[in-house]
């Protein structure tokens, strides 16, 4: 009876094929084995893909300008519009004042008067200005005697020694006026410096 046959031991093969075959030969071999998974396209690819891009990049660059146009027009725009408003912001306030120098002017133009129609013209006239400055929030700065200075909505022009509190207003010499709360003109004071 014969002995059974053992399994051969394939690694100690290989081994030896490996130890046998030179550095040249395992390249080559790689490069067969590379060759087979690298696949270079066709020339007829790469012209569509190049013919492609370049398309996207026409359109790109159309809509670039397209953009670039719009900007440039919501820009010139924009200018007009701030040019306009500055033209014309004081209009609606320049229309309340109309009918004031026409009451004026109507004032002058009477030859004989009393006193009491001029004084009640005036007053007449006054009220109309005063309509006019109330519809556009033109406001007096008229501080009191004693009220405390504030530098942003008064000036003084100087201190005097007064019975007021020190940094009170002694004495106001001309109202100021402030336009939807921006003041315009400060009112003139002169602040009490104490006693």
């Amino acid at each position: 009876m014969s002995a059974p046959k053992q399994p051969q031991d394939n690694t100690q093969e290989q081994t030896a094929d490996l130890e046998q075959s030179s550095p040249a030969e395992e390249l080559s071999a790689m490069d067969d084995a590379n060759d087979e998974t690298i696949q270079v396209p066709e020339t007829s690819d790469l012209a569509a893909e190049l013919s492609e891009a370049q398309a996207k990049v026409s359109e790109y660059y159309d809509q670039l300008l397209r953009a670039k146009a719009e900007v440039e027009n919501i820009r010139r725009r924009a200018a007009e519009d701030v040019a306009k408003a500055r033209k014309f912001a004081v209009e609606s306030f320049a229309e309340s004042l109309i009918p004031v120098r026409d009451s004026l002017e109507a004032a002058l133009a009477q030859e004989d008067q009393t006193l009491e129609v001029l004084i009640e013209g005036v007053e007449t006239t006054l009220r109309q200005l005063n309509s006019a400055f109330e519809r556009h929030k033109l406001v007096e700065i008229a501080p009191e005697v004693g009220e405390k200075f504030d530098p942003h909505h008064h000036q003084a022009i100087s201190s005097i020694p007064s019975d007021q509190p020190k940094d009170t207003i002694a004495q106001v010499l001309q109202k100021g006026y402030a336009l939807s709360e921006r003041v315009l003109r400060p009112a003139l004071v002169m602040v009490s410096a104490g006693q």
